[in-house]
């Protein structure tokens, strides 16, 4: 009989320990746990980075952790950071002034002298509104301004987009350029950008193009009126405001809608609020200057926004990208006297331990999350989320995060469409996030035994399509969590056909519009 050598029985006795230490460790291991590697088991996370945290929120006991401390894009769930940050330091009640001022004496019916137009970057200035405010002036007396039309875009600098932000992304109305002096087409308030409408004119000729607001815009229209129209494209050069329309719209169709962004607001502004005043019977006699009004010029009418949390809901909800740079300039204008990208993170940096979190932790170059320099890690948000709940503005902070499977788009924004009918449907409150390669939720959820959870989930560099249904499913899975029961079929959900390998790499597995969260298009 031959005996094996030593080093094999060891080799044998260690693998049989080992084994036996693993079935054990199955056999112990935490249903949730178990469940929650699965999903992050998918074979479309492999290679790629992924953080989940998920803490009991009044404890702060950690239920499940995987590279809590590593730093991630975020997108936008930084703007939970951000919201929750400029609450603390605006104080939830903060409004925007726009302002009417001058030095000169009103003598009769005219003003002596320069009319300035004063903005401190309200991101909710309709037309209707600097409509008002030449009303207010016209109800003074005033016909005429013997001087000029000054817009004061001052309060902020003229750093139009932030660092890191993509130049291909300019045109598009969720990249739209920071001012002081603004406006936005409705009350989804997207400042800095443009409703373009289209619709079908005589059978064979162009359509018809409207702009709202009315701002001077170079409309280049090259669509046609066409039966079986193929859809119209709207399109901003880059550097301008010279606006292509092209393509078809058949005749009787309903209006087509494209939302953009413009350049230079504040002169647009200015040229927007000159034709409110004529609207009133104002005649300005000179022409559009471009300074700070003067610190003794009295104020001759005013508008003021809505308060900081009513601006919250579309802001969150709706992931609304320019009230993320209203804020971080607000901030640093307030705390540092300079109304810059810059100024306002330090002022955010010094607020961020107010909320548990430490700020050499994290690097924020924007406060919407655009911005592919940003950094942050699943860990501090979850910090921030579960420090906000013991804030006094938490209840309108929390009611204005997107509510899982809520149809309505102020109450569910862009979890609107998601986790209906599941135990996330009206119980999940969290931000999403979502750049090309990047996707990510974090917010609240109350599991199957009333026990209060907070979360953060983030995904970077995957090469699939977006693995929007494991989140989902992880979401669904915390929301239905009942102690010591597993739930085996807990399992993401995706595209590919049942027992069929996931498709992975560049350009497959990937459907570009279907991918794009809901804010990028409109649809929420």
């Amino acid at each position: 009989m031959t005996s094996r050598p030593r080093s094999t029985v060891l080799l044998a006795s260690l693998s049989l320990v080992l084994g036996l230490t693993a079935a054990a460790a199955a056999d112990t291991a935490d249903p949730l746990t178990t469940d929650l590697d699965r999903l992050l088991g998918d074979p479309r996370l492999a290679s790629s980075a992924v953080g989940l945290v998920v803490r009991d929120a009044d404890t702060g006991d950690a239920l499940y952790r995987r590279s809590g401390h590593t730093r991630f894009q975020p997108g936008s769930t930084a703007k939970i950071v951000t919201s929750a940050v400029a609450l603390d330091g605006l104080g939830p009640d903060h409004r925007w002034r726009t302002d009417l001022a001058t030095t000169a004496a009103v003598q009769g019916d005219e003003l002596a002298g320069d009319l300035y137009l004063r903005g401190t970057g309200d991101p909710t200035m309709l037309a209707q509104d600097y409509d008002a405010l030449a009303a207010q002036l016209a109800a003074t007396g005033v016909r005429t301004v013997r001087g000029e039309l000054v817009a004061d875009d001052t309060w902020f600098d003229s750093v139009p987009l932030a660092t890191g932000w993509a130049w291909d992304d300019e045109p598009h109305y969720y990249s739209a350029q920071t001012s002081a002096l603004t406006f936005a087409p409705d009350t989804d308030y997207d400042s800095g950008a443009v409703a373009v409408r289209v619709s079908p004119g005589a059978a064979g000729g162009p359509p018809q193009v409207t702009v709202t607001p009315p701002v001077a815009l170079d409309i280049r229209n090259t669509a046609t009126t066409t039966a079986g129209g193929g859809g119209v494209q709207v399109n901003r050069e880059h550097g301008g405001n010279v606006v292509h329309v092209s393509g078809s719209i058949a005749p009787g169709a309903a209006a087509q809608a494209a939302y953009i962004s413009v350049d230079d607001p504040t002169t647009l502004v200015a040229g927007l609020f000159r034709a409110s005043l004529a609207a009133k019977g104002i005649t300005v006699t000179g022409g559009t200057g471009f300074r700070a009004t003067p610190a003794a010029a009295r104020v001759l009418a005013t508008r003021q926004s809505m308060p900081l949390r009513e601006l919250l809901v579309p802001f969150l909800k709706l992931s609304n990208n320019m009230h993320g740079e209203v804020l971080i300039k607000t901030l640093g204008r307030k705390f540092h006297g300079q109304g810059t990208w810059p100024a306002g993170i330090r002022a955010l940096e010094s607020l961020l331990p107010g909320l548990g979190a430490d700020p050499l932790t994290m690097n924020l170059f924007d406060g919407s999350g655009l911005s592919r320099m940003n950094v942050l890690s699943p860990d501090l948000l979850a910090q921030v989320l579960r420090s906000a709940r013991a804030k006094p503005w938490f209840r309108s902070w929390y009611d204005a995060l997107p509510v899982a499977g809520r149809w309505d788009r102020m109450e569910g924004g862009t979890l609107r469409g998601r986790m209906a009918g599941t135990a996330a449907a009206g119980n999940l409150h969290a931000k999403t996030g979502t750049l090309t390669g990047i996707t990510g939720l974090a917010g609240y959820v109350t599991n199957a035994d009333g026990r209060e959870l907070v979360f953060s989930l983030m995904f970077n560099n995957f090469v699939s399509g977006v693995p929007r249904d494991i989140e989902d499913a992880i979401a669904v899975r915390l929301a239905s969590d009942r102690a010591g029961q597993s739930q085996p079929g807990a399992r993401a959900r995706h595209r590919d056909a049942p027992g069929t390998a996931p498709k992975v790499g560049p350009g497959t597995g990937s459907d570009p519009v279907r991918d794009l969260e809901c804010s990028w298009t409109k649809s929420c």
